[in-house]
């Protein structure tokens, strides 16, 4: 067993700090999935839709509980061998890696670079895989090809029954019909996105009051943790990705209002169902599926699969490669700090 740092105050309240700065960042990275389809058939305009997901992920905090917090603090690695290298290192590696991702437009997952952060700490400091949870982890990398699949199908099965009940309807009927439901839809998305994601977070942070002695893994998350959590992915998603808006709106496949209800409104059934059994799941793989299932059913040349197979392969690669660079993170923490 590797020896544990202990943590000061000041060690506490910077990581701190940068996991909330991490959070912040989650809300801007993934902020396009939220408001992807409600802009891109515009039903809302940028600044509209911003503001109205920003609003709905900070009230996830009182509609969700923390078990998502609780699988990423207790379900992944060893609570023993934390420290602040560890947190640190973890916290580092998922940044570069949503820097990284958001500057050339990708969406892909501030969720698995966390988790892949939290791996790569461990594993460098431990010198093994001893001390990680296989049981948490390999639900987590489960869900990187179940949450998409089934966004994919119940936006698929959203599609097929609104197309079906309104075969008669006169379109601009179902046009008005959908931008009503669209505003419905996105903001249930918003919900679980800010449900799901911030949890992460509390999570981390979790882990460090556990490790600075401030807390007990039986105890309860401080409420303060978690207003602070949604408080910042909020404000993360205000200021928006505007750069993944293009690729999640229109380059996988084209959507109107009708396809929009059933994208936003599949991928949030997806979120509710994951963050209420505790599973921490990405937001960008389940919009991705969901408009994907959308447009598959209006035949499979209308999804551009190769778009679609670039964004997967950033699925594949975003917790090996945020894995080593906390790895490197780590080693070079231990030296500086």
């Amino acid at each position: 067993m590797q020896e544990v740092v202990q943590m000061s105050m000041f060690s506490v309240v910077v990581l701190v700090a940068v996991a909330l700065i991490f959070d912040f960042m989650n809300g801007f990275h993934d902020s396009a999935n939220s408001i992807a389809t409600v802009v891109s058939t515009r039903v809302l305009k940028p600044v509209q839709a911003v503001t109205m997901a920003a609003l709905f992920n900070f009230l996830a905090v009182f509609v969700f509980g923390t078990e998502v917090a609780a699988t990423i603090g207790k379900g992944t690695v060893n609570s023993e061998i934390i420290d602040y290298l560890v947190i640190f290192g973890a916290l580092s590696g998922a940044i570069i890696w949503n820097i990284i991702t958001w500057y050339f437009g990708i969406p892909s997952s501030s969720s698995h670079a966390l988790v892949g952060g939290l791996i790569g700490s461990a594993v460098i400091k431990t010198g093994g895989f001893s001390d990680l949870i296989a049981s948490g982890i390999l639900k987590i990398v489960a869900f990187i090809f179940i949450a998409p699949l089934l966004g994919f199908l119940l936006g698929g099965t959203l599609m097929i029954i609104l197309s079906w009940t309104c075969r008669n309807t006169p379109q601009r009927v179902v046009d008005k019909f959908s931008r009503k439901f669209q505003l419905l839809a996105s903001a249930a998305y918003s919900l679980g996105h800010g449900g799901n994601d911030a949890q992460k977070t509390m999570g981390i942070i979790w882990m460090i009051l556990i490790a600075a002695g401030l807390s007990t893994a039986e105890s309860q998350i401080p409420f303060w943790v978690i207003i602070s959590c949604n408080l910042a992915i909020a404000l993360g998603t205000l200021f928006g990705g505007w750069r993944i808006v293009k690729t999640m709106g229109n380059r996988i496949t084209k959507l109107n209002q009708a396809r929009g209800v059933c994208a936003s409104g599949g991928g949030a059934i997806t979120l509710f169902i994951a963050t209420i059994f505790g599973i921490p799941v990405s937001t960008t793989h389940t919009i991705t599926g969901a408009i994907a299932g959308v447009g598959s059913t209006h035949g499979k040349r209308r999804v551009r699969w190769g778009t679609a197979g670039n964004i997967i392969w950033a699925w594949i690669l975003t917790i090996p490669c945020s894995a080593v660079f906390a790895a490197i993170s780590w080693y070079i923490g231990k030296f500086v700090l």
